[in-house]
């Protein structure tokens, strides 16, 4: 199983904790960390800590996008980001001791038409040799709209689209393996109770502590974490998705199974991009997905 991920607005994350968030107020930060971040950066961290083969790649320039591609380096992850003229993103996530993330996100650097085109030679050469694709998180200013459909349309591997809005409608439009959208997303993005109305062969919909819920052409399967997890919200659905993509050969209940423990693991890591491996090695079999049945 070889995997490529992609960010196309890729991030320097900065991630502060403070004892409580008060607008308004000046906050005396007891921890702050600086790394690599972006969606897809995020699900290449969690497949190579799992043990996965995992290429990460995306577009990132100047000062915050060398410093990206020398902390991926530094990490182990393998990554081959395509470099532009712009300047990467930084976001700014806040959590308090109660575990409420607050998130400050830069809108991202302004793409050219001439390097989304070499960009793409360069993703086609990278997705001819992966077995799974996996294309996450927001499209910076100067991409199409269906950015994510040109992408999926020119792959052969199966996709998985983690994305919101018109870049999620849009690129379900084009047939991916997998979409996985909150339920907020997913509400935004199509009026329609189906999911897979969208046009994606299956989808993964997370309703946070709730759980998780699979709609497949095989069924419909829904699962909860085996306790309430408390921690930094912020990577888990990047975690839920590298299960999917580590977990590809099993069938879906196991799938689910395996993205909702991940997630939840990832809640109590402290960075996104990590997870709580004890409490996930200890909690994955206790995590036993339901059918639901359409009355």
């Amino acid at each position: 199983m070889r995997a490529l991920t992609v960010t196309l607005n890729a991030a320097l994350d900065v991630t502060y904790r403070v004892g409580a968030l008060r607008p308004g107020a000046t906050h005396r930060v007891t921890d702050a960390a600086v790394r690599a971040g972006g969606k897809g950066v995020n699900v290449a961290r969690v497949l190579h800590a799992l043990g996965v083969p995992v290429l990460a790649t995306g577009l990132a320039g100047g000062g915050a996008g060398i410093a990206l591609r020398d902390d991926l380096v530094l990490s182990g992850v393998p990554q081959a980001m395509f470099p532009i003229e712009g300047e990467t993103r930084r976001t700014v996530t806040v959590v308090a001791e109660s575990g409420q993330a607050t998130l400050f996100a830069e809108p991202g650097p302004e793409v050219t038409s001439g390097e989304w085109a070499e960009f793409l030679g360069h993703y086609r050469e990278l997705a001819a040799v992966a077995d799974v694709v996996v294309l996450s998180g927001s499209l910076p200013r100067g991409l199409p709209v269906d950015a994510y459909a040109t992408l999926v349309r020119t792959t052969s591997a199966p996709v998985v689209l983690d994305a919101d809005g018109s870049a999620l409608a849009a690129g379900a439009s084009a047939g991916p393996a997998v979409i996985t959208p909150n339920r907020g997303e997913l509400t935004a993005a199509s009026e329609m109770d189906d999911p897979l109305a969208l046009g994606a062969a299956a989808a993964l919909v997370s309703d946070g502590a709730r759980g998780m819920t699979a709609y497949t052409s095989e069924g419909v399967w829904t699962a909860a974490p085996p306790e309430v997890i408390t921690g930094n919200p912020t990577g888990a659905g990047d975690a839920a998705v590298a299960a999917l993509v580590a977990a590809w050969h099993l069938p879906w209940p196991k799938r689910l199974a395996e993205a909702v423990a991940l997630s939840a693991a990832a809640v109590r890591a402290p960075l996104a991009g990590d997870f709580d491996r004890a409490f996930y090695d200890q909690h994955r079999a206790d995590i036993t997905p339901r059918e639901v049945h359409e009355d």
